[in-house]
């Protein structure tokens, strides 16, 4: 046994040990790569820092808007290149001169001839381009265009040159005659009529780069040791300007320095891993169920790293659109699961971490953390829906209000209010109502139980309960008596009441199988125990934990409710057919397994308290007189043996909270059990 607890162990830790390296990484592989830079400034705010000085000249780079509007006006005056190709001339004049040599002398004379061949000439001299490209420089309002011939460039206008059209057009014109014109066309003049002047992109971006390398990027230089801003000081538009000339400096200079960007990753790694070691801690230290439970751990780790690695991506879009990323789904998610203080804490450590990519890491850090605290105190129990809209918006007053007074406090003007910003809370607390979807999908995944699948499983108009009503009412009555105890009891010692109250509605569901063999159900009828041997009926009595396993996994109930199903008796025995066996069987060595219930004992606080309810409303019932007294021995006997039997030795209770149980348990069976006043009778009038 000691080996495989080792082997457990060892399997835990590569587990955590594996999530925590990757959880570091991604985080590092995400986090934005803009991080090389030391300030965090807007325009029309004030300088947060010391004065700062020039380092080194800083040329004052002209803004993006002003350099597209002067590289718009550079490729406005830039005409395209085309090329003259004279090889097409020299090859379509040579196929048109035989087409009309082809005609023999009869039909056209030298003279004739030579005057086709030179009208056809003057057009290619002219040039002729596609009607593609003629119609794309005249949709462009192209005014003219240089021809590359020979190696040179000359400009030209684009209304000098022909379409294939116009120039087909532009030789008939030339020849009105109607003989001279059917032979122009009989040779298939316009088989002739090419573009000998195309496009030439390659000399067109060699010319266009040329120019735009021409564009000056700076118009001033700030000199080393100059003053740049002082702390308090409004950031200008030209002051901003300054403040990105330097940023972009440095990031270049840094770009260059690989030892640099090596010393940034591995400070990335440290940072990260650090704050991840302290949420390990937590959990270790004050935690330690979820500690040892993987799926807790994976769940926690994975909300903290999706909702970080969305900030990280957010954050690069604008000063402001980190606010969009609702991260208090992480409290919501976890409260949901788990606990209040672990929310928190997981969500402290989730703000810190995103905070690194915001611009404002303080207004950062200040709204998302009151945004947490808001959260865990507005929804400390979620079961209903309603419950999440209302966190919804107590999460949005909170935002709106915190940003007002930080900004009034920061600022002194409520002028400097960012309508932006009040647009990005107001967006990231709507994402919240998400987190209904997240908790469901988790619940799947992860097998955890919240309290809304909680109050579902409770409605006693579910099919489960419904059919345990009909079938078997008296088992029902003591369910509902059991989970009202236990619930009460759970609420005093710091429990999950509504676990213990729904695992108490379901943990006799066994007995459906054979529901008139047990006490509650049966109306004054023979026992049908009567006719049979006493192994053979605790055999069926016990048999109903079994059975109850059985018609849970039917049903589809939670691991965690089937688990009061297993524990309500736990390795205890039925003693009613033990103690009578025994009695009948003196002296007799007695086999205690056939008497014993096969589920275990119960390990948590939850299925500890429901199991002292069950055994002591059981027994309640079978009291000759109820008063403080009888109630109060009957509970500490019942309670007491149970500890002595070592059935609830594993569970988490201390000797205070059985204690407060106990009175709890005596509090509500003396107010089911209290004493009515006689109605008195009407006397007859004589």
């Amino acid at each position: 046994m000691k080996p495989q607890n080792e082997s457990n162990k060892i399997g835990q830790w590569l587990t955590r040990s594996i999530l925590f390296v990757i959880t570091v990484a991604l985080l590092v592989y995400f986090f934005p790569r803009q991080g090389e830079t030391r300030y965090v400034f807007q325009e029309g705010r004030p300088w947060s820092y010391s004065l700062l000085t020039a380092p080194f000249d800083i040329p004052i780079y002209k803004d993006e808007a002003r350099l597209n509007y002067e590289r718009d006006s550079v490729l406005n005056d830039m005409r395209p290149v085309f090329i003259k190709d004279n090889t097409i001339t020299h090859k379509m004049i040579q196929g048109y001169s035989s087409e009309l040599n082809a005609l023999g002398q009869s039909a056209i004379n030298q003279k004739s001839k030579k005057a086709f061949v030179d009208a056809l000439q003057n057009i290619y001299n002219h040039g002729i381009i596609s009607n593609e490209e003629y119609k794309k420089l005249s949709d462009d309002n192209v005014a003219g265009i240089s021809i590359r011939e020979d190696n040179t460039l000359t400009n030209r206008e684009t209304t000098e040159f022909y379409t294939p059209k116009q120039a087909y057009e532009e030789v008939l014109a030339q020849f009105p005659d109607t003989y001279q014109r059917h032979l122009l066309q009989l040779c298939n003049l316009n088989k002739y009529i090419v573009a000998n002047v195309v496009y030439d992109s390659i000399t067109t971006n060699k010319v266009r780069d040329e120019l735009l390398q021409k564009i000056v990027l700076s118009d001033g230089m700030i000199q080393a040791g100059e003053r740049i801003v002082d702390r308090g000081e409004i950031i200008t538009p030209e002051i901003y300007r300054i403040l990105s000339s330097y940023e972009l400096m440095l990031t270049k200079q840094n770009n260059k320095n690989t030892n640099h960007q090596n010393t940034i990753l591995v400070g990335q790694i440290l940072v990260f891993g650090c704050i991840l070691a302290f949420l390990y801690f937590f959990l270790a230290f004050f935690r330690r169920r979820m500690w040892n439970n993987n799926r807790a751990l994976i769940l926690i780790m994975l909300l903290t790293t999706l909702l970080s690695i969305a900030a990280f991506i957010t954050s690069t879009k604008g000063f402001h659109a980190i606010f969009l990323v609702p991260i208090t789904i992480v409290p919501i998610v976890i409260v949901t699961f788990f606990d209040s203080r672990t929310a928190m804490y997981a969500h402290l450590i989730t703000t810190i971490i995103c905070s690194f990519a915001a611009a404002d890491p303080m207004l950062y850090i200040f709204l998302q953390m009151v945004a947490g605290m808001a959260v865990i105190d507005s929804l400390n129990n979620l079961s209903k829906r309603s419950q999440l809209f209302r966190c919804t918006v107590i999460v949005f007053a909170v935002y709106a209000i915190s940003y007002a007074g930080y900004i009034l406090f920061t600022e002194g003007s409520i002028t400097k209010i960012s309508v932006n910003m009040i647009i990005n809370l107001s967006i990231n607390s709507v994402l919240l109502l998400f987190s209904y979807l997240l908790i469901y999908i988790f619940e799947r995944i992860f097998g955890f139980l919240s309290s809304v699948t909680l109050v579902e499983l409770s409605d006693i108009n579910s099919p489960l309960l419904q059919k345990l009503s009909e079938e078997a009412p008296g088992t029902f009555q003591h369910a509902m008596q059991v989970s009202n105890l236990a619930a009460a009891a759970a609420n005093h010692v710091r429990g999950n009441a509504q676990l213990v109250r729904t695992g108490a509605l379901y943990h006799d569901i066994g007995k459906l199988s054979n529901p008139s063999f047990f006490t509650e159900n049966q109306s004054g009828a023979d026992s049908p125990h009567k006719n049979l041997d006493i192994i053979e009926s605790a055999r069926i009595i016990i048999s109903h934990v079994d059975e109850g396993i059985k018609m849970a996994q039917k049903y589809g109930l939670p691991p965690q409710v089937q688990e009061f199903i297993a524990t309500h008796h736990g390795h205890g025995k039925a003693k009613y057919f033990y103690n009578t066996y025994c009695n009948q069987h003196p002296g007799e060595a007695v086999d205690e397994s056939l008497f014993t219930y096969p589920g275990h004992n119960p390990q948590t606080k939850e299925t500890g308290i429901m199991m002292m309810a069950d055994a002591v409303e059981a027994a309640s019932r079978s009291l000759k007189e109820y008063n403080r007294e009888s109630i109060s021995k009957l509970v500490n006997n019942i309670i007491d043996a149970q500890i002595s039997e070592g059935l609830l030795k594993e569970t988490p209770l201390s000797f205070r909270d059985v204690e407060t149980i106990k009175e709890t348990f005596i509090d509500k069976l003396m107010t089911i059990y209290h004493t009515r006043i006689a109605y008195p009778t009407l006397n007859k009038q004589s």
